[in-house]
């Protein structure tokens, strides 16, 4: 019997970091991308926009950064609602001199930074899926430069950055992973998530038809070594899905290809083949 694919409406669900100093890290975020601190216990704090979390902080008093060449986070994507609040969001970037890269990937327009713990982070708004360019199954991405004139004019010169709009969501996950092959078997043929691009080193998978939920390279860490369990890291990404039967799928396909897994109540737990922990929940 042949389990069924990975369900077409996963959400991806908040990112959880380890960081050095958590009142820098609460500063850093609520000011620069507009986050807001939703529950604080101890050492935890949960920032998102209203009724969504989007980033969990743990502090770890300290805490060196990870090497560039370990397996773990290379960054998560903040996706805002429209091009107008992207714009709003770069002004408001600009303001604050934040150091920003940028990139137009035809799909998206998209904006890099990091944190004070070096922890990647991607701003970006999608284009109309109607424009995406798809080819023999695979998506047409690139990294052009944005027009920032055309971005900023549509913005709106009278409706200033307020923080975060409540439909910002995380968008998608970026890997450092070991090996290409070992993570392509484990993302698409284990958990079901179908290939939608590859660049040279990377690739790149999602359901739905979504250009991607996940970025997968071994650009700099093919080679590294894991991060100290003692340094600013991933800890989790959590991936939701619609229902119960869904999370109940991927533990069967996990079972099928032997695949080792925890369940802690509602909470499906497995790290890929460099490590990552990977959390599906309803």
């Amino acid at each position: 019997m042949t389990t069924p694919a990975l369900h077409p409406h996963l959400q991806l669900g908040p990112v959880e970091l380890s960081i050095a100093d958590l009142a820098r890290s609460a500063d850093f975020y609520q000011r620069a991308l507009g986050l807001a601190v939703l529950k604080q216990d101890g050492q935890r704090l949960e920032l998102g926009v209203p009724g969504r979390p989007l980033l969990v902080l743990h502090e770890r008093s300290g805490a060196p950064m990870s090497p560039r060449n370990s397996p773990g986070l290379y960054h998560f994507a903040l996706l805002l609602p429209s091009r107008a609040d992207l714009g709003r969001w770069l002004q408001h970037a600009a303001r604050l001199g934040l150091r920003l890269g940028q990139s137009d990937h035809l799909v998206s327009e998209a904006f890099y930074l990091s944190d004070p713990d070096g922890h990647g982070i991607e701003v970006y708004r999608d284009r109309p899926r109607g424009e995406w360019q798809w080819n023999a199954g695979e998506v047409r991405m690139a990294s052009d430069p944005i027009d920032i004139q055309g971005l900023v004019s549509e913005s709106g010169a009278q409706l200033p950055w307020t923080g975060a709009p409540e439909g910002t969501v995380m968008g998608h996950i970026h890997l450092r992973v070991r090996d290409l092959a070992a993570t392509e078997a484990f993302y698409t043929g284990v958990l079901g998530f179908d290939v939608v691009a590859r660049w040279p080193g990377a690739l790149f998978v999602s359901v739905g038809g979504y250009h991607h939920h996940f970025g997968l390279n071994t650009w700099q860490s093919e080679n590294g070594p894991d991060a100290s369990p003692q340094s600013a890291k991933l800890e989790r990404a959590w991936l939701r899905l619609p229902d119960g039967a869904a999370v109940h799928n991927v533990t069967g396909r996990l079972r099928s290809a032997e695949v080792p897994f925890t369940e802690e109540g509602s909470v499906l737990s497995v790290r890929d083949p460099a490590g990552n922990l990977l959390s599906f929940t309803v």
